[in-house]
């Protein structure tokens, strides 16, 4: 259920209003936004009389939520959420670029291609510590040590790091070391890691898993908003389909159709969409020109001798051209992607 206060509703008039709901043992939670102060109510709303709230004074009116996620939903927070990575802001007219290696390799390395990334514009750095695999044979990455590479590397660009969790065990070195933790495709739907990324107070960025609905991806979004972490940029990286010619499916259609049902932040990875370096660049123009908030793109000094991802990853060389492109057209729909 969601209650529309009035324009001249005061800061009082709502307290009173959620307090009073909040009798009849459901959470009342006010998002104040630009016009109106929107309550949603999350719990068993049955016993709560619809027309007794509409006759509140200073309640314009009440709706209903058919969707099962709540917290996600626009309904309850019409206005776009600004999500705020070390001072890098998700949701602006800025499209902010994470850029960096499928795998931190080494510190040379991760340091080294730091600084070309954010020559070219890359607002953030991305490198894998923890990395699930296919095959059990395949580099698992270098753990703990590149996470404390990674906190090398900020040091020496001041970009901040994104890095994948794959086990509640590694929240805390997590919180020491990465301002952007994110959850990968594999992991999207692991309720309990949801639940513990709940109570963390460092944003996620959460990758949809490549079998899963739109409304899937909300729900577990759900799970880690219902835990008091609110700061959520979801991530379209591709869907399985019966396409062989690429990696995964890219769905384009899952921007537009995600911004209208949910206030958070939607970024793509188009490096992990085609699986091929040479589809980066178109699939990244397609998301902007969709409206995407941000973008997550592989880059390495040596793809031909990555560990991880080599086949999909850009020279440094190929991603300062791709961002100098992307720019003009982010600029196009009034937008950008250089500062």
């Amino acid at each position: 259920m969601i209650i529309v206060m009035k324009k001249d509703a005061t800061k009082e008039n709502v307290e009173q209003i959620c307090s009073w709901l909040e009798s009849h043992k459901v959470k009342a939670s006010p998002i104040y936004g630009k016009e109106q102060t929107v309550i949603g109510l999350v719990g068993d709303t049955s016993d709560i009389d619809v027309d007794q709230v509409a006759m509140q004074q200073h309640v314009d009116k009440v709706m209903k939520v058919q969707e099962p996620y709540k917290k996600t939903n626009r309904k309850f927070h019409p206005d776009n959420s600004i999500i705020d990575v070390g001072g890098v802001k998700f949701g602006e007219s800025h499209i902010p670029v994470i850029a960096g290696p499928c795998s931190v390799e080494s510190e040379e390395q991760i340091i080294e291609i730091a600084r070309s990334v954010k020559a070219s514009g890359a607002s953030l750095m991305r490198g894998g510590a923890f990395k699930p695999r296919t095959s059990p044979y395949s580099f698992q990455g270098l753990k703990a040590g590149a996470l404390i590479y990674l906190g090398k590397a900020r040091e020496a660009t001041g970009l901040p790091v994104v890095s994948e969790i794959t086990n509640i065990s590694q929240i805390e070195m997590m919180e020491e070391y990465v301002d952007l933790i994110q959850v990968g495709a594999r992991n999207m739907q692991n309720f309990e890691l949801m639940k513990a990324l709940g109570h963390v107070r460092k944003p996620i960025l959460l990758k949809r898993g490549f079998s899963n609905t739109i409304e899937e991806l909300l729900m577990s979004a759900e799970y880690i908003m219902s835990g008091g972490n609110e700061d959520i940029i979801l991530c379209e990286r591709g869907i399985r389909t019966f396409e062989t010619s690429t990696r995964n499916t890219l769905d384009i259609s899952a921007i537009p159709v995600l911004k209208k049902l949910t206030h958070l932040p939607v970024i793509v990875d188009p490096s992990h969409a085609g699986g091929r370096n040479d589809l980066v660049e178109p699939l990244a123009m397609a998301s902007i020109a969709a409206g995407a908030d941000g973008l997550i793109i592989e880059v390495h000094n040596d793809p031909a001798h990555a560990l991880s991802d080599g086949p999909q990853s850009l020279t440094p060389e190929q991603f300062s051209d791709v961002m100098k492109k992307l720019d003009h057209l982010a600029r196009a729909v009034g937008r950008s992607i250089i500062k």
